[in-house]
């Protein structure tokens, strides 16, 4: 009886990527993230595995949102203590840690599990537009 394969041994190297975030809507720039993240982006794409492509976004700082979330968004965090809750707005926490709102959004669009955990650690934000990961090459994507 021949045997057959759910899915086929593709060996996939690391690709980098990069996006430019200034002036990009958060929403539109975290789905974009999040596909390539997972590997949609490619062929080979299996919704099990982990591709290990990486993700390089600069300027978060400069990421536009639409309406009036900037005042009515909220970013909760519990430090795990009787009363440890820390609410912040959109634009507080953007004031404070740029690329956290960036991160978060992602974060959200990853599947959720280990497999998304790992995907998590390939995405680096950065608030300028400096990096110091020129050495990997990252091919430039246009949202």
């Amino acid at each position: 009886m021949n045997k057959t394969t759910l899915y086929p041994k593709i060996e996939h190297d690391c690709q980098w990527y990069i996006i430019d975030a200034d002036s990009k809507t958060l929403g539109r720039l975290a789905t974009e993230a999040a596909k390539i993240l997972v590997g949609k982006n490619l062929p080979s794409y299996n919704p099990s595995r982990n591709i290990k492509n990486a993700l390089i976004i600069i300027n978060a700082d400069k990421i536009v949102i639409t309406g009036k979330k900037r005042f009515d968004k909220f970013y909760r965090n519990h430090s795990g203590q009787v009363g440890g809750m820390k609410i912040e707005t959109f634009d507080e926490l953007q004031q404070r840690r740029p690329g956290r709102v960036v991160e978060k959004a992602i974060k959200g669009m990853l599947p959720k599990g280990p497999l998304g955990r790992q995907l998590f650690t390939k995405l680096k934000v950065y608030k300028s537009s400096q990096h110091p990961h020129n050495a990997q090459k990252p091919e430039i994507v246009n949202i």
